[in-house]
């Protein structure tokens, strides 16, 4: 059967305390058992001192009257040995039994010597020499045993009691730390069933108070991330369903042959050519971000010279450029080395030229620099072009964000520009841009010369 923790924390706390009170009783008793019997023999020779101090004062007539009341004033049990070792034994109480000494003690007692009981004799008691007339004989002291059954009573007693008290406090402890974490599975259960909008009021400062905030973040972590799979989700939607629309329309229209004429026909299909072509490149940048955040395809680096790169990114773009009358103007380091993956850096600067040619009116300027730095390079595009409004700046990276209807009605997805942030970040590099609406824009993209080593 399956334990709950509950259960576990509790019954873990109760062996750990009978482990506890046993090994500390244990070790007690090997630490303290000769002092506790040092004290025990010296209160005994004490006492049979005083004893034998109050029959050398009194001198009572009679033995079997003297030691019987002081036995009782002493609380000992006595044990008299004289020269022929006869014993004469005088009890505190009728349960206490007769010590088995052996001839060795009592002969040293009545030579004049003071016996101490030692671990052989399994029990504590003296010996004291007692001149009795002209005879010296042996007394023997040991404490009484009335009251042992009265202590371990109490001392079991008061045992239970530590149990008990500890039982019922583990039982209110545990269920005050098993209640956060109850709270967690339930909040869990809720989150796996997509419901994102959990919270835990946990406002503790210890682990389960961390695993609490812990959890809050993922939570807020998660619901982020399914807002941005829904708003991903409805863009890519829209993106793909606006194209399918005008060609599905004007695939319609192309059926009725005869209600179309030959020119308007052309350009049914050049406008069909179009929209699938745009479906092709949201396509390919949808798989080109998939795979550049899935790490599945690490980049290959490589060195090559930079100016060279982007000299090639403007001659393969110069049908774009001339088309618009746009003077593009370079001003290039030589022999400006980079350690990179050339094809991907080289989608950078494509879709960057292909956007300020985009949005540059015709008759207007590009330029493109690249400065030298301490550790790599800084490559400066400034054009003349529409511009971006400063509430805008923020966005441009974000998928599928456009900044006006010029974008939508230019064909563009929203995507080029998250790629080259995503390549760029990819570097271990930077990139920002800075816009005035009407005024132009220019990006700036920060590039190590090598690529600095992951720790």
């Amino acid at each position: 059967m399956t334990r709950s923790l509950y259960t576990r924390v509790v019954f873990t706390f109760l062996a750990a305390m009978a482990i506890g009170l046993i090994v500390s009783v244990v070790a007690a008793l090997a630490l303290f058992e000769k002092k506790i019997d040092r004290i025990g023999q010296n209160d005994l020779i004490a006492a049979g001192e005083e004893i034998i101090r109050v029959y050398e004062q009194t001198s009572p007539a009679s033995m079997e009257t003297f030691m019987p009341s002081m036995v009782k004033l002493t609380s000992y049990s006595v044990q008299l040995y004289d020269g022929s070792e006869t014993m004469r034994s005088f009890k505190y109480s009728s349960e206490t039994n007769d010590l088995a000494i052996s001839q060795e003690a009592i002969r040293l007692v009545r030579e004049g010597a003071i016996y101490r009981s030692t671990r052989k004799d399994k029990v504590t008691f003296i010996g004291l020499p007692f001149q009795v007339g002209s005879e010296r004989q042996a007394l023997f002291l040991r404490p009484s045993s009335k009251n042992e059954p009265t202590l371990i009573r109490l001392a079991l007693t008061i045992l239970l009691f530590v149990l008990v008290t500890g039982s019922v406090c583990i039982l209110i402890a545990a269920r005050y730390m098993v209640k956060p974490i109850k709270t967690l599975t339930a909040a869990t259960k809720r989150l796996a069933g997509g419901d994102f909008d959990v919270e835990l009021g946990v406002k503790r400062k210890d682990e389960l108070g961390a695993l609490a905030r812990s959890f809050n973040e993922m939570t807020i972590g998660l619901r982020q991330l399914e807002q941005m799979r829904q708003e991903f989700v409805t863009n890519v939607s829209h993106e793909i369903q606006s194209p399918l629309t005008s060609i599905a329309g004007f695939a319609k229209a192309l059926k009725d042959m005869n209600a179309i004429a030959e020119d308007e026909r052309a350009q049914y299909l050049d406008i069909i050519l179009a929209e699938s072509g745009r479906l092709s490149r949201l396509s390919d940048h949808l798989l080109k971000l998939a795979s550049l955040d899935s790490d599945r395809h690490p980049l290959v680096y490589a060195t090559y010279r930079l100016d060279e790169q982007i000299r090639q990114v403007v001659v393969h773009c110069e049908p774009l450029w001339s088309e618009k009358n746009i003077a593009v103007d370079l001003d290039l380091p030589q022999a400006a080395a980079i350690t990179a993956d050339r094809d991907q850096l080289d989608q950078v600067w494509t879709n960057l030229l292909g956007n300020s040619i985009k949005f540059t009116p015709a008759g207007g300027f590009v330029h493109f620099r690249v400065h030298t730095r301490m550790d790599g390079y800084t490559v400066t595009l400034t054009d003349s072009g529409i511009g971006i409004a400063p509430e805008q700046l923020s966005r441009v990276f974000e998928r599928f964000y456009k900044t006006d209807r010029s974008r939508s009605r230019s064909g563009g997805s929203g995507l080029g520009l998250a790629i080259v942030s995503k390549i760029v970040a990819l570097h271990q590099g930077d990139i920002r841009i800075e816009s005035n609406v009407g005024q132009g824009t220019t990006i700036i993209v920060d590039l190590p010369a090598v690529p600095p080593v992951k720790a």
